[in-house]
Formats: C-alpha cells, structure tokens, sequence
C-alpha cells in the first residue's frame, strides 16, 4: 500500500521561493511517473508537472521557467522548487504516483485519473 506525505509548503511574498518535498513510503517505486497537482478554493485540480523514471518532464504553462520537479529513487522522494512565486499559485499542491506511465510524450501534465496514491496535500500561500 503506497502512501504519499508532502511537506515543505508555507506563506511567501511574491518572487519568494519554496521547495515542496513528497515521501512515498511503502513498496519502492520503481516505475511510472510521479507528479505535482494544486488546487485552489473555487478551483479544480490543475496539474503542475510530472516526471518519469527516465526523467522526462513536462509542465504546466504557467509555471515554466520557475518551477523544476526532481525524483530521488534511493530516496522515493519528489521535488517541486518554486521560484519567483507569484499570487497566483497560491493552492493546495498535492503529489501522486502513476506506475508504468511515461511522460515524454506529453506536452502538458497528464490527467489526475492517470495517478493515485494522493496524499493530504501542503498549503502554499503567496501574497
């Protein structure tokens, strides 16, 4: 049974950075995608980015350029460094897992239905 714990969010000014951290515990991930997904109040899930065991990536238009997701497979641990932070990404950031999928031929996040193991989410405010 997978289980996925992210941490690292908190309030920031805007241009402020934060690195978001997501531990998976249970059996070692050792294929498939992993990914960012936030969720604003009013709003619905919006993929932020994804990466492959082949560390392919793909992200969401928004946050290109100032967003970067990185895995460590010793660790089973994802990363999502958020730089020049704006308003704007100000959500609920959640992170997944999705055996067996690829990423490289994805030009923006695939679907949330394509992930599970969702976790209980860390709070990122920017004012």
């Amino acid at each position: 049974h997978v289980q996925l714990v992210e941490s690292g969010g908190g309030s920031v000014q805007a241009g402020g950075s934060l690195r978001l951290s997501c531990i998976i515990s249970g059996p070692k991930i050792t294929g498939g995608s992993m990914g960012w997904w936030r969720q604003a109040p009013g709003h619905g899930r919006e993929g932020v980015a994804a990466i492959d065991t082949e560390y392919n990536t793909v992200y969401a238009d928004s946050v290109k350029g100032r967003f970067t997701i990185s895995r460590d497979n010793a660790d089973n641990t994802i990363y999502l460094q958020m730089n020049s932070l704006e308003p704007e990404d100000t959500a609920m950031y959640y992170c997944a897992t999705s055996p067996g999928l690829s990423v490289q031929f994805y030009g923006l996040p695939p679907p949330a239905r394509l992930f599970r193991g969702w976790g209980q989410g860390t709070q990122v405010t920017v004012s």
